[in-house]
C-alpha cells in the first residue's frame, strides 16, 4: 500500500507542477503563497468589511466600481471615504462613467472632490474616440494601506443592501478580503487603469506592506483590459482540467460556442458541471432570451438552476474541491474581452470547500431547469419573484451585451443551416426578422428619417480618424 501511495505521489506532483505552469501562462498571473482569504456573502458581510477597512487607513485608499449610486448606501461610503481624506490618508477612486450613468450626479463626485479625494472617471465619451463606450472599467476592488484587499462582484447600491423595511431582500454576490503579499497585486491593477485616465500613482503607493508568508493560501490576482482574454483562457482550462465537479454562478451567462463545447464534454466525461444563473431578469424583455443557450448543455449533462431571489450576481466557479475564482468577470464575451476586469483565482481546499457549502446552500433556493419529455426547457414549481422586485435596468450592460451574442448566434445558425434550431430562438428569429421589415419600411417611405443620422455618425468617424491621425503626427514630429 505504500509503495502504491508513493507512485500516486509520485505521478500527482509532476501534473500539478504542469498545472500550475498552465494556469500561470494562461491567466498572465503567478501563483503568490502566504496570503490570508475570507469569504464574504452579499452586503451584509462585505459592506462592514470595506467600511472598517477604510476607516483604519493610515496611508491611502484605493477604490475602484463599476456602479455607485447616489443613494443612501452611495452616500454612507462617500462618508467614509471624505472621513479618511480629512486624517490626511490619500483617498483615490475609479468609476465607469456608463456604470454609474443616471444613477450617481455631478453633486456626489464634486462633493467628494473638495474633500480631496481623487476621483478619475473611466472613458467618458469623447468625440475623437466614437467606439470607446464599448470598453468599460466592471473592476470591483478596494485596496488598503498595501495590507489588505477586497476583490467582488458587488457595487455600491442600496440593491446590494436590500430594503428589510419594503421587503425587498438584497442581491446575492460574492468578495472576498485578502490579506498578504497578494495585496500589492491588488493595488498594482488598480494602479493599471489609473494610469489609463492620467499620471500615474506614485512610485511609493507600491512599497509592499503585507509581509510575505504570513498566511497558507495561494492565490492569483488576474486583473484583465480589453483583448487580452486571461480570464477566458482560465475558464477553458478549469472546464478541461477538471475531474470530479465543476460548480459555476454567472450573472450573464453567454458562453462562446467553444466554452460551452468544453463545459459539454466535461459534463459527457463524467464531470459534475452545474450552472447557477438568475431567475429573474435586470432587463425583463431578454427574460426568454437568456434561456435560448440552455437546450445544448442539458443535453449535454450540464445541471442548470435559476435564482429565486430578486437578482443572483455573483460570478464565482469553484472546481474539484481546490481550486475556485471570485471577481467580476462574467462567462461572456464583453467581461472575456471587451472590458477591465478583476478576479481572485484561489487554490486552496479549505477555500474551495467554504465555496462548495456555499453553492450548495444557493442551491436551496434555486430551482433546477430540465427537459421535459418533449424535450422542452422549463422550471418546473417555480416560485414566485421577491415581493418588491422591480424589473428595470441597473446600467449594468453585461445582460444586455449576453443577451446581443444570443441574438447574433440564432441569426447566425438560421443562415448557416449548421444547427437544429430551437422553439425560443425561432421568437428570436421572427422578432428581428420585424424589425428588419420595419427598417426597410422606414427606408422605403421616409429615407431622410435615416440618412441624416447616417450621415451625421460617418461625418462623425471621419473627424475622429482624422483628428488621431493629426495628434499621432505633431507627437512624432
Amino acid at each position: 500500500m505504500g509503495d502504491t501511495r508513493l507512485g500516486e505521489n509520485q505521478m500527482v506532483s509532476p501534473a500539478r507542477t504542469l498545472a500550475d505552469q498552465a494556469f500561470s501562462r494562461a491567466a498572465g498571473a503567478p501563483l503568490i503563497e502566504g496570503n490570508q482569504v475570507r469569504l464574504l456573502r452579499d452586503a451584509r458581510e462585505n459592506y462592514p468589511a470595506w467600511l472598517e477597512a477604510i476607516a483604519h487607513a493610515r496611508h491611502h485608499v484605493h477604490l475602484e466600481n463599476y456602479i455607485f449610486h447616489d443613494d443612501a448606501t452611495g452616500k454612507m461610503f462617500a462618508d467614509a471615504l471624505i472621513a479618511s481624506a480629512r486624517t490626511g490618508v490619500r483617498v483615490r477612486v475609479i468609476y465607469d462613467w456608463l456604470g454609474s450613468l443616471g444613477r450617481t450626479g455631478r453633486a456626489f463626485w464634486q462633493r467628494l472632490r473638495a474633500a480631496d479625494v481623487e476621483v478619475r472617471c473611466f472613458n467618458p465619451p469623447r468625440l475623437d474616440t466614437p467606439f470607446s463606450w464599448l470598453t468599460r472599467d466592471h473592476r470591483k476592488l478596494l485596496a488598503v494601506d498595501g495590507e489588505v484587499g477586497f476583490v467582488t462582484g458587488l457595487c455600491i447600491g442600496r440593491m446590494w443592501s436590500g430594503q428589510p423595511e419594503k421587503k425587498i431582500a438584497p442581491w446575492r454576490d460574492t468578495g472576498i478580503e485578502v490579506k498578504g503579499p497578494a495585496v500589492t497585486e491588488i493595488e498594482r491593477a488598480f494602479a493599471q487603469v489609473w494610469a489609463m485616465m492620467g499620471p500615474p500613482l506614485p512610485h511609493d503607493d507600491f512599497v509592499p506592506h503585507a509581509e510575505p508568508g504570513s498566511g497558507g493560501v495561494s492565490l492569483r490576482i488576474v486583473g484583465t483590459v480589453p483583448s487580452t482574454a486571461g480570464m477566458f483562457r482560465v475558464d477553458q482550462l478549469v472546464a478541461a482540467l477538471a475531474r470530479q465537479r465543476v460548480w459555476l454562478t454567472d450573472a450573464y451567462f453567454a458562453g462562446t460556442t467553444t466554452y460551452v463545447q468544453a463545459l459539454n464534454a466535461a459534463a459527457r466525461d463524467g464531470v459534475d458541471v452545474r450552472l447557477l444563473v438568475p431567475g429573474s431578469t435586470d432587463l425583463p424583455l431578454l427574460a426568454s432570451l437568456s434561456r435560448a443557450g440552455y437546450r445544448t448543455l442539458l443535453e449535454a449533462g450540464v445541471r442548470v438552476f435559476e435564482w429565486n431571489g430578486p437578482m443572483l450576481h455573483a460570478k464565482t466557479a469553484v472546481a474539484d474541491g481546490r481550486w475556485a475564482r471570485v471577481g467580476s468577470t462574467n462567462l461572456n464575451l464583453a467581461s472575456w474581452l471587451g472590458n477591465c476586469e478583476l478576479d481572485a483565482v484561489i487554490e486552496d481546499e479549505g477555500f474551495a470547500s467554504q465555496m462548495e457549502a456555499a453553492y450548495l446552500e444557493d442551491l436551496d433556493h434555486a430551482t433546477e431547469i430540465v427537459l421535459t419529455a418533449k424535450r422542452r426547457v422549463r422550471s418546473p414549481r417555480r416560485p414566485p419573484l421577491s415581493r418588491g422586485f422591480v424589473r428595470r435596468g441597473t446600467g449594468s450592460g453585461g445582460r444586455a451585451a449576453a443577451s446581443a451574442l444570443r441574438v447574433g448566434n440564432a441569426i447566425g445558425a438560421a443562415f448557416s443551416n449548421r444547427r437544429t434550431m430551437q422553439p425560443v430562438e425561432a421568437r428570436l428569429m421572427a422578432g428581428s426578422g420585424l424589425v428588419l421589415l420595419l427598417l426597410c419600411g422606414l427606408f422605403a417611405f421616409f429615407p431622410r428619417a435615416l440618412a441624416y443620422p447616417a450621415v451625421v455618425f460617418l461625418a462623425w468617424i471621419a473627424l475622429a480618424l482624422l483628428y488621431r491621425s493629426f495628434k499621432i503626427s505633431r507627437r512624432r514630429r
